[in-house]
């Protein structure tokens, strides 16, 4: 029976930084692209947020961050028209402030 160690033989062989720039490759692999919302998608988050705000109904958030998409579930408790970004409490009550530019999508829970 062949015990072969996969990547173990050959790291051994390899030079420190050529090691931790093959991680940083198989890290970049994982990062997604911005998604560009067109103008009819902008409209239809700008009304969903303005009767989340209102209503105070519970919402999904799904925004790009860090060269990944992240979801937040929460209810929006304001919106800061000078830095344009919404103070969202979730349901742990931690407050998140995220940019309007960063937004990707939002639905109703």
């Amino acid at each position: 029976m062949i015990r072969d160690r996969g990547r173990m033989k050959w790291t051994a062989m390899m030079l420190p930084e050529h090691v931790k720039l093959l991680r940083d490759w198989a890290e970049e692999d994982t990062y997604e692209q911005r998604v560009i919302l067109d103008e009819q998608q902008l409209e239809e988050m700008n009304q969903l947020i303005g009767e989340a705000l209102e209503y105070q109904t519970l919402v999904a958030i799904t925004y790009y961050e860090k060269k990944r998409y992240q979801l937040l579930i929460g209810y929006i408790h304001y919106y800061d028209e000078y830095k344009q970004r919404l103070h969202i409490i979730d349901q742990f009550e931690e407050v998140h402030y995220l940019k309007l530019s960063d937004l990707i999508d939002a639905r109703t829970v």
